[in-house]
């Protein structure tokens, strides 16, 4: 698979993955389908339009190429139709949240290492991209986002896309190397939630 290809399946992936945690998330608020449909297009697409600009990748991608859309409808039919199903997975929208935030951590950074971009600037864009569309996605439906609030978020990205960087630095094989990435963003994710763990607070508060 050369290196083009399996960017677009990353970002397809991902892409579907975190479509399909903000439809869920909109089925759980009761929105209408239009609402299901905004939902899972923002988380979807909104982090990779905001890496895309940033690198002056225009167009974006996701304007570009309809697989984008494609797969955010997708998950927005999905979640629309078999919010049952998924429902069924212990805290879907968070373990679906962890997944798409490993895949667009790796994403992010990876594509920002292709267009030339130093270590810590290209881990800097994959945290964008990460968090970007969970965070608009939480702002619509007046939750404070993820990444602001105290279960580790950021850490979690950067985590994963340091995993790219470190690969890419080391030659190390590039598909072996997102695989680690994703796993470790993800999973760190998901302990995190589980153990309780946040990022410091203000002493007092």
């Amino acid at each position: 698979m050369d290196a083009f290809s399996l960017g677009l399946w990353l970002d397809l992936l991902g892409t579907f993955v975190f479509g399909l945690s903000g439809a869920m998330l909109a089925v759980r608020r009761s929105l209408d389908v239009f609402g299901v449909v905004v939902l899972a297009g923002t988380a979807a697409l909104f982090g990779g339009v905001i890496r895309d600009l940033l690198l002056g990748a225009t167009p974006p991608s996701a304007l570009q190429d309809t697989r984008y859309l494609a797969a955010a409808l997708g998950a927005a039919l999905c979640g629309f139709f078999g919010h049952g199903v998924v429902a069924r997975l212990s805290k879907p929208v968070m373990v679906l949240d962890a997944l798409g935030l490993g895949l667009f951590a790796v994403s992010g950074c990876r594509k920002a290492l292709l267009f030339g971009l130093d270590p810590a600037p290209a881990i800097l864009l994959g945290i964008v991209t990460a968090v970007g569309g969970g965070a608009l996605r939480d702002l619509l439906v007046a939750e404070v986002p993820r990444v602001l609030r105290e279960e580790i978020y950021a850490l979690a990205a950067l985590l994963g896309a340091a995993v790219v960087v470190l690969g890419d630095l080391l030659n190390l094989q590039e598909e072996w190397t997102i695989l680690v990435g994703v796993t470790v963003a993800a999973v760190f994710r998901i302990i995190s939630v589980w153990r309780g763990w946040h990022a410091p607070r203000s002493p007092g508060t």
